[in-house]
């Protein structure tokens, strides 16, 4: 396949190595060859992790950007993001971009390349750095929970300037996050709309081929807005929570020389560590096992909806549709699937609420030994708790994400369907899969 690139003419699109052909058009509109775009993408990202950590990270000392010492204090407050170890970050990501960009742009130039490949490179920058924002704060709880356990024990002097001080620094990271959460949903608006706008550009081009499928004006008004707003969501929660591993896994770390033993086990070696990755691991386990029936249940729920409307909108052309025995057949399947769904959600909400509310003080549990002991002070149980809660969250993606995940199998489901009606396949298989959910 050619297209053409103002840069070099006519070029020839990489060769059906890609897969292209089984990549879904809710992809391949928008991103260029989808398949070795995101496995590139992603061994591109583990090398350049992998490479910061292990040399490039230093390497900012050889232009004047070095990095703190080991024994050195955190740096708390606004100048953390202005140090000379973040500057060099912000070099470091702007050359791996580039250069991962100039490559697909000259092998695989793409209608919407700058928001696909730069936007998303932008998405993963702005993410990250609010990750960051979390760092800055869980150095911040240090100090200032100390200052506070010292005024409440009387254990020195403390002075209200100490505390003012303590609070600035604290608005003043709350304020970079304000700002940049704010401009990241502003981004995020206009790249997902432009992710629905090749969708939709697609879809319509093969309207007269697809238009007697079922629901099909929804699937291209509202089902291409819901997964492109949907899969953005998740890939961003996806996202932070590999972002927040990287940046708070070794904090743990380093905490866990801290903590000693644990309830139950006694001695274990980087307890925090492990407990965290154990907790999250049987919480992601049970709640996928009890939701198993949800995905099938979802999309016979979206299919009974469109039948419905269906039968509504030829009823207001057409004076012999939408009769009232009819419309009672129709919506008592509707009804009789939403008492399933509800049924079903009976349950994995309650395995998912117990769950989290246990969750909320699991690291209280895991310390208990140590608190006993008071080996830690206020502003160190604040900083692991936070480390822990952050480490734990970003292990329980799944969990937190499961409902989203759920629907977006539905809505996914329907596209399929949609598209193999353009590739000219069976639809039956695919459009009423799931029509007898399991009870």
């Amino acid at each position: 396949m050619e297209v053409s690139c103002p840069a070099f003419g006519r070029v020839t699109m990489l060769p059906g190595i890609l897969g292209q052909r089984k990549i879904r058009p809710m992809f391949k509109s928008f991103f260029p060859s989808p398949r070795l775009f995101f496995s590139s993408a992603a061994l591109w990202g583990l090398f350049t992790v992998v490479l910061w950590f292990l040399a490039a990270k230093q390497w900012g000392a050889h232009i004047g950007l070095p990095n703190p010492a080991p024994d050195a204090p955190p740096i708390i407050g606004l100048s953390y993001f202005s140090s000379p170890a973040f500057v060099w970050f912000y070099i470091y990501f702007a050359i791996i971009t580039a250069v991962f960009a100039a490559v697909w742009w000259f092998l695989a130039p793409h209608k919407w390349f700058a928001w696909s490949v730069l936007g998303t490179s932008l998405i993963i920058f702005l993410t990250y750095y609010s990750v960051e924002v979390g760092v800055a704060i869980n150095n911040w709880y240090g100090p200032f929970y100390d200052l506070l356990q010292a005024a409440l024990a009387k254990s020195r002097p403390v002075t209200a300037d100490e505390f003012w001080i303590g609070i600035w620094q604290f608005l003043s990271i709350a304020l970079v996050y304000v700002v940049i959460r704010a401009l990241m949903i502003f981004f995020l608006s206009h790249y997902v709309f432009r992710w629905r706008t090749a969708m939709n550009d697609y879809y319509v081009s093969h309207w007269p081929r697809v238009r007697k499928v079922e629901g099909a004006s929804q699937r291209v008004q509202d089902d291409t807005m819901r997964f492109a707003d949907g899969v953005e969501s998740l890939g961003i929660s996806l996202l932070d929570a590999v972002m927040t591993l990287i940046a708070f896994l070794p904090i743990l770390w380093g905490y866990s020389v801290h903590v000693k033993e644990i309830p139950f086990f006694g001695e274990v070696p980087q307890a925090l560590v492990i407990t965290a990755i154990a907790w999250a691991v049987f919480g992601t386990t049970l709640l996928a096992l009890i939701g198993i029936k949800l995905p099938g249940l979802e999309f016979r729920n979206q299919r009974v909806e469109a039948a419905y409307r269906k039968e509504l909108v030829y009823g207001e052309d057409d004076e012999k549709r939408a009769q009232p025995p009819t419309l009672a057949d129709l919506f008592a399947t509707v009804r009789t699937n939403y008492f399933r769904l509800y049924f079903h959600y009976v349950y994995f909400n309650i395995g998912r609420f117990l769950y989290l509310q246990t969750d909320n003080i699991f690291a209280y549990i895991i310390l208990v030994p140590t608190l006993v002991a008071g080996s830690i002070t206020l502003g160190l149980l604040n900083q692991i708790t936070n480390a822990m809660d952050q480490v734990r969250n970003s292990f329980q993606y799944l969990i937190n994400a499961w409902p989203s995940i759920v629907k977006m199998l539905s809505i996914y489901k329907r596209l399929r369907a949609f598209e193999a009606v353009i590739e000219g396949k069976e639809v039956e298989s695919i459009n009423y899969e799931q029509d007898e959910p399991a009870r």
